[in-house]
């Protein structure tokens, strides 16, 4: 059994520990074997969790947009063998608790856990995350097994994950038991303090389940829509200036008759007959006479040349707007130009002004504009709405443990243990090959290594291994000792909180937890005993 303790002259706390307590034969001097923190306060709270999961954005809600903790090529922690374990006391066990009957016929293949899921959160980086987890035995039926590190956020001094849930049966976004919404946080003070990987363990209490329905939608009237705070929108069904008016009599300005300036519609049109000289100075002006205005249009020598050339009794009466004659220029406004013309963005000609000996002494650009007539016609759309709320329910579907059972808990048991490891690997391996996606639970099995895993690098002295190839994702996957495939029930042992490569060949090989003891069974009966109740009014 490791212990850390306190620094000489005074105590550290982290900045997320809220509160410790001593159990056992502990003294007033001594470290607290358990510490917690509140998640979801109070029902308002955790109704808000819910909906931040469950609040679909078009087909997809942030349950379907989460990834595991570490979605990157994950890197192997460096793990080397030391002696065996040491026990703190003697074993002990909680029986699980489930609705599976007994069965006498042999079962060959590895029946799921209905207790199995995933914790889903937002970690430090404000990132969609999820761990796995499982329901385990508690006095109220409340409880959640998975690793600290998916509670407790060591890059943010240990602060513990915002919107953190719990989903049993999670399958692509679908809730098939309810939402958990995590109440309060119970992991080893060591861990919350000094990020002590030899306590990666955590249980955390949660509130009654909850399904959210998206409900009926319900027509209502311009003030209860306004007064609604849930889900609504309006439906627009356009009309004519007719119906308008008449609903406006009828309703008044604030009625559901709407109706607001479009675009006007622009057209070419032949110049009118009455245009001259006299009067072309109003089609001139910026809002145009008689709907009517002039304007210029820059076109290519071509088209200008192309106008009519017989002689006009004045100039109101020309095609064009104005002389076009060459301009003097720079030499480097001249290139500039020579680039637009290019790209098709400048439309007039460039020349090169040369002496009587060919010599180049300037350089001129020459536009060239002809008159374009065009009609504007003002335009308006007319509609009426009609005002829609979303007639929602939020579901109250029992206790965790009602729902899909829980797993038992032990502690103190000797090394070779048969273990069963539950969880949602996604992360490729430090090679980069993805054997996992994260969809679907999958499961490791085999004896515990008789020798202890230490790791310096993740401040590791006595982990618990197994040979396993799931890679990240399956952090917090519950290890289950003495599990009935029948009965799909066994005693949580472990919870997966490292990943190694022991042979260099590019491939996770062996997952390891911190060894489950009588301060583990300290920490668990402290959060074992607490009821959370409901969140539905």
């Amino acid at each position: 059994m490791k212990r850390i303790l306190l620094p000489a002259g005074g105590a550290v706390l982290a900045t997320g520990l809220l509160a410790a307590g001593l159990v056992g034969s502990a003294s007033a001097n001594a470290n607290p074997d358990w510490a917690t923190d509140t998640m979801a306060k109070d029902a308002p709270s955790a109704v808000e969790t819910a909906n931040f999961w469950l609040e679909a954005n078009g087909t997809t809600n942030n349950l379907a947009k989460a990834t595991s903790y570490t979605t990157e090529t994950i890197k192997a922690s460096k793990l080397n063998t030391s002696g065996g374990y040491t026990p703190d006391g003697k074993p002990g066990v909680v029986a699980p608790i489930g609705e599976e009957k007994k069965s006498t016929s042999v079962v060959k293949n590895v029946n799921l856990p209905k207790s199995i899921g995933k914790v889903f959160f937002v970690d430090s980086k404000n990132q969609l995350k999820w761990c796995s987890a499982t329901s385990i035995q508690s006095k109220y039926r409340n409880l959640v097994s998975t690793a600290a590190h998916c509670v407790y956020d060591d890059k943010a001094n240990a602060q513990v994950m915002d919107h953190w849930v719990f989903v049993p049966g999670y399958y692509q976004g679908k809730t098939p038991w309810g939402i958990y919404v995590g109440k309060t946080a119970y992991v080893h003070y060591d861990f919350s303090v000094y990020n002590d990987r030899d306590r990666d363990y955590a249980f955390v209490t949660v509130y009654n389940g909850i399904q959210v329905g998206g409900g009926t939608n319900k027509v209502v009237t311009k003030s209860e829509y306004d007064k609604y705070t849930g889900k609504k929108t309006t439906d627009q069904k356009v009309i004519e200036k007719a119906e308008f008016d008449a609903g406006v009599l009828k309703y008044g300005a604030d009625g559901p008759y709407k109706s607001a300036p479009l675009d006007p519609k622009v057209e070419t049109i032949a110049k009118p007959a009455d245009v001259n000289g006299g009067n072309i100075g109003k089609y001139a002006d910026s809002d145009g006479y008689k709907g009517v205005k002039v304007t210029g249009v820059e076109v290519v020598k071509s088209t200008y040349d192309a106008a009519p050339k017989h002689s006009y009794e004045n100039n109101a009466q020309s095609p064009y707007l104005s002389d076009s004659k060459p301009v003097a220029i720079s030499l480097e406004d001249y290139n500039a130009f020579k680039v637009l013309k290019a790209d098709g963005k400048y439309l007039g000609e460039l020349a090169e002004v040369k002496d009587h000996k060919g010599n180049v002494i300037g350089w001129t650009k020459q536009q060239f504009f002809v008159r374009k007539w065009i009609k504007s016609t003002e335009l308006t759309k007319y509609w009426v709405e009609t005002y829609i709320v979303q007639d929602g329910f939020i579901k109250d579907t029992g206790r965790l443990g009602d729902n899909v059972g829980g797993q038992g808990f032990t502690w103190n048991q000797k090394a070779g243990q048969t273990v069963y490891v539950f969880g949602y690997p996604e992360a490729a391996h430090p090679d980069g090959n993805k054997a996992f996606t994260g969809v679907t639970p999958k499961w490791c099995y085999g004896k515990t290594l008789a020798t202890k895993y230490v790791s310096a690098a993740d401040k590791v002295e006595e982990h618990v291994g197994l040979k396993c190839s799931m890679t990240s994702g399956s952090d917090g996957a519950p290890w289950l000792v003495k599990y009935s495939s029948a009965k799909r029930l066994g005693y949580v042992n472990g919870a997966t909180s490292l990943f190694g490569d022991t042979n260099n060949d590019g491939r996770i090989d062996v997952s390891t937890s911190a060894y489950f003891d009588g301060e583990t069974a300290a920490v668990y009966n402290k959060a074992a005993a607490v009821w959370s109740g409901s969140i539905v009014k």
